[in-house]
């Protein structure tokens, strides 16, 4: 007979371990009852609740004492970009030292981490591997490009002449300090490589993607977040990616750009942008669906209108 469904406490709304519920006043059969989910041995989550990933995460840590939630999961707490196989990813990351036995149970895939106090942050009461460490654990997770998309978001930082200034969540320099002081640590040389292909600037994850397919077709390099000037030394527009060299720039337009009013806007940088003298490559979503040979050979039309010329012996 199934167990009676009543409310459940307020505290227990999101997912709790099962010596919470007993403690609160919950029966064994309530714990079975049909709006809970067993999840893993001793944790229930309510059905009826759209719980954050540290909430869902919660339980796990107070279950396995020393646990740091580690790799993946902690990058998505972080909020990085990552690939849509780690994002639909439901499996909770968890970390202990060596001394202690990994983590062993349904819905966890368990690690060990030798971990200093700086490369932990409490993030809503839990302990996350932090920032940079948990970009350095993704190398074991993600191939080079897709850790310079989480390492451009990671070290982004501007100030333009329009919109908010963004801050880094860490400067370059700090990233590129801790990578540096790590030795023999597993994926170590990936993280490297990749960090030597992360830029500062960067607004979104397409614009590092277009920016990794145009290095790897040996064209010359594009910076991100560029200010044009005019003839009189005024900064004139921001562009997404520029190769000063050609006076080449590229706009990569998402959705945004279809409405009327960032159209309108978009004419006014496109003119001040030909009245500087450079030549502009809009890139859209429907190029990047047409392959990285299309982007590239759309980009290389407009470096050469700007005097590049291909079997140059300097790019």
């Amino acid at each position: 007979m199934p167990a009676r469904r009543y409310p459940l406490p307020p505290d227990l709304t999101v997912p709790f371990t099962v010596p919470e519920g007993l403690a609160a006043g919950l029966t064994r059969d309530r714990l079975r009852g049909r709006d809970l989910l067993a999840s893993s041995r001793a944790i229930r989550v309510p059905l009826a609740g759209e719980p954050t990933l540290v909430e869902y995460c919660r339980p796990y840590v107070e279950l396995l004492p020393g646990a740091v939630v580690s790799h993946a999961t902690a990058a998505r707490i972080h909020g990085f970009p990552l690939p849509a196989r780690v994002e639909a990813d439901s499996t909770v990351h968890l970390s202990r030292t060596p001394s202690d036995a990994v983590p062993r149970r349904r819905n966890i895939s368990g690690h060990r981490l030798t971990l200093t106090a700086s490369e932990m942050v409490s993030v809503a009461g839990i302990q996350v591997t932090s920032v940079a460490r948990t970009w350095m654990d993704l190398a074991g997770l993600l191939s080079v490009d897709e850790l310079v998309v989480a390492g451009d978001h990671i070290v982004s930082e501007y100030r333009r002449s329009f919109g908010p200034p963004r801050n880094a969540i860490v400067p370059l320099a700090e990233l590129t300090a801790y990578i540096e002081s790590k030795r023999w640590l597993p994926n170590v040389r990936r993280s490297r490589t990749a960090l030597g292909l992360v830029r500062v600037g960067v607004d979104s994850p397409p614009e590092s993607w277009l920016r990794l397919i145009l290095h790897h077709a040996g064209l010359p390099e594009f910076v991100p977040n560029f200010p044009i000037r005019g003839g009189n030394g005024r900064r004139v527009v921001w562009v997404d990616l520029a190769c000063s060299r050609f006076r080449t720039c590229l706009e990569y337009d998402g959705g945004h750009h279809l409405t009327p009013e960032q159209q309108s806007s978009d004419h006014l940088r496109d003119l001040a942008t030909a009245e500087a003298g450079w030549v502009q490559v809009k890139i859209g979503r429907d190029d990047l669906r047409r392959g990285k040979q299309f982007v590239v050979d759309k980009v290389r039309r407009g470096l050469v209108l700007g005097g590049w010329r291909p079997d140059a012996s300097t790019t």
